[in-house]
């Protein structure tokens, strides 16, 4: 190596040693800021400075400027008139003039007490058949006698599934309202056997919910851990717009999905991009969300035109899905082969970068399914359905960290499943649920 090579060489030496020397300050810089953040008595609710919102730039609370007044309804009905009379002055007992109605309504909740019905029914032996029959009333929700013959009727049921599956009480905290509320005394454990006998009546709705699912033009499905006397559960969720299906399995392989959504499924399921979801044989479509997050994670690297077109053709469908209602329906498939042939030009794109090769390969893997949404309008781009659908769950899980036995994992499945799909139908519960507690006649 002549003179000049190996000057070159020690310039170029010293220049990454420079380089390095200050790469090491500033990580030590961050360390040292990490250290001090954590022995910060708020550190772990603390705002990172650069999330740190200006207050000029505070968002007003409250709904957004001109829209419509709200307050309290007048109730449709009033059951009691009160006129309170002004006669005289309250401070000095003089007269007192021009005197004008002051008009108020008041919703009060007067004490409850639970309406305690003695039921008198009859058994015997059929002559004919020789069977044991018995008559039935509406109000009957098991067949229990002696020290079991104190029972909770069908509209109390129906009111525990509310407050336990859907509200998100403990069991203990259901029994606390109900105690106070209404004067209806339980244990825990009680409400937690009621609980499963009427999921037990409540099986066949249960199923009839998944065959709703399976014929769906699209499901959004998610999942997380979950407990069931120990760890190593995981939850599924399967919705769409007016039904959610939980199921729990210790297993988070491909089969759970397949037993749920069945063998032929033929609508689009989307998800994101956990590989579980991949041997189903179905249309699929992968969350824009979770594949903005990674493209974000990848343009920390230095700035990529690669991956801004990525960015910006995943709005664009998102958009166009938006709008697909309102434009004609040959513009809008003119629109999506536009948008197919640029995600084919820039998956052919040879890229070197490490952020651009780690997306580039990432999204070759789903191909078919990238822009799936602009197929089936019911399909959206993101997968928020379902992990919306999840978070009352998750909240649940935390309270009381899932279940303890198999029996109560199948009562969360099925309570919980009716309950979310009758909210996203609009319609009542307890009513939903009286006549399915009843002891079936026969």
């Amino acid at each position: 190596m002549d003179a000049d090579s190996r000057d070159r060489r020690i310039q170029q030496l010293e220049a990454e040693n420079r380089e390095l020397r200050e790469q090491l300050r500033l990580l030590l810089q961050r360390v040292e800021e990490l250290e001090r953040a954590a022995h910060r008595q708020a550190a772990p609710f603390r705002r990172e400075p650069k999330k740190i919102i200006p207050p000029e730039q505070h968002k007003r609370p409250g709904r957004k400027s001109g829209h419509e007044g709200a307050y309290r309804m007048m109730p449709p009905q009033i059951d009691e008139v009160i006129d309170v009379p002004l006669q005289r002055c309250p401070r000095c007992g003089g007269t007192v003039r021009e005197v004008r109605i002051v008009e108020q309504v008041i919703e009060e909740i007067e004490p409850v007490r639970p309406k305690v019905i003695k039921l008198m029914t009859r058994a015997g032996v059929c002559h004919c058949c020789g069977k044991t029959v018995g008559s039935h009333h509406p109000l009957q929700t098991g067949m229990g006698q002696g020290c079991a013959k104190v029972q909770l009727g069908p509209r109390a049921l129906s009111l525990c599934v509310l407050l336990n599956k859907v509200c998100g009480l403990t069991m203990r905290q259901t029994t606390t309202v109900l105690k106070k509320l209404c004067g209806l005394r339980l244990t825990a454990g009680g409400l937690s056997q009621a609980l499963c006998r009427v999921a037990q009546r409540l099986e066949g709705r249960y199923e009839r919910l998944i065959e709703q699912i399976r014929a769906s033009p699209a499901v959004n499905a998610d999942e997380t851990s979950w407990y069931v006397g120990r760890p190593g559960f995981w939850l599924w969720c399967f919705t769409t717009p007016t039904a959610t299906v939980y199921r729990v399995d210790d297993s988070r392989g491909s089969e759970v999905v397949k037993e749920v959504l069945g063998e032929k499924f033929a609508g689009v399921l989307v998800s994101d991009c956990l590989a579980s979801y991949n041997p189903v044989d179905c249309r699929k479509h992968k969350c824009f969300a979770h594949h903005f997050r990674a493209i974000a994670s990848a343009q920390a690297e230095p700035p990529s035109e690669y991956l801004s077109q990525w960015s910006m053709l995943l709005k664009t469908a998102a958009g166009f899905h938006r709008e697909h209602a309102t434009m004609p329906a040959d513009q809008f498939q003119r629109l999506r082969q536009m948008l197919e042939a640029w995600k084919d030009r820039l998956l052919d794109t040879p890229v070197s970068q490490p952020g651009d090769v780690r997306i580039r390969d990432r999204l070759i893997k789903h191909r078919p399914h990238l822009l799936r949404c602009l197929e089936e309008p019911l399909a959206e781009p993101t997968n928020n359905r379902a992990e919306r659908a999840l978070r009352p769950a998750v909240i649940a899980r935390k309270l009381s960290c899932g279940n303890r036995t198999e029996r109560g994992k199948r009562a969360w499945e099925v309570l919980s499943s009716i309950g979310v799909s009758c909210q996203q139908r609009g319609q009542d519960l307890i009513d939903y649920l009286t006549p399915t507690v009843q002891l079936p006649v026969g």
